[in-house]
């Protein structure tokens, strides 16, 4: 069941851990100036980011569906540098004729079926400026195995609401990357086992 806060989608998870993301998106992003968040979901990481990182041009997307949260979001804040929603769907629409330093996407790789994050992966490089990151924030498995028994269990909940979703293998989704022509810079532990995955376009 969604959950609404002043007439504003809400998610606790996100409420919950913005701030430790942010501590580590921060950096790696001090030196880009545009960056395109892919599932923007509620909106409320990219109005917390945009303004913790006034530098950044933070491009929220979505599914339609999602839009009328995430402008609600944005229009609770008084904020220059994020912009309204673009309609994506990794797989069918048409991706942004623009140029980023940065790709953004948080606990959207277990909602999408393999196919969305072949699809992902396939188009990203396309608009990445040089030496730009991506950065997917996420649960993952390792040497085909679940990092704890709440992915587990989780991931059970996941096929059980679609059975195209799914906790993804990081070393599948390596080699989809390096196939991107994406090399992986780091491969951070997260707070309730989930990581930060960071590649950088090859130069």
């Amino acid at each position: 069941m969604k959950k609404f806060e002043n007439n504003k989608p809400y998610s606790q998870s996100s409420e919950e851990n913005k701030e430790v993301i942010f501590k580590l998106i921060n950096p790696l992003l001090s030196q880009s100036k545009r960056v395109l968040e892919i599932a923007s979901g509620t909106g409320q990481h990219a109005v917390y980011f945009a303004e913790k990182m006034p530098f950044l041009s933070w491009q929220t997307s979505d599914l339609i569906e999602s839009h009328s949260g995430i402008k609600q979001w944005i229009n609770s804040v008084n904020l220059p540098n994020i912009l309204p929603p673009l309609e994506l769907n990794v797989s069918e629409t048409q991706w942004p004729n623009t140029y980023y330093d940065g790709i953004f996407s948080a606990n959207s790789f277990h909602i999408m079926s393999k196919q969305n994050v072949t699809d992902f992966f396939k188009n990203v490089s396309a608009i990445l400026n040089e030496k730009a990151i991506v950065i997917i924030y996420g649960p993952f498995n390792y040497n085909g195995a679940y990092t704890s028994e709440s992915n587990a269990n989780f991931d059970i909940w996941l096929k059980n609401r679609n059975s195209q979703s799914g906790i993804k293998d990081f070393e599948w989704c390596d080699c989809l990357a390096q196939e991107a022509q994406l090399s992986l810079l780091e491969d951070i532990e997260m707070p309730m086992n989930n990581r930060i995955l960071v590649w950088q376009k090859k130069i």
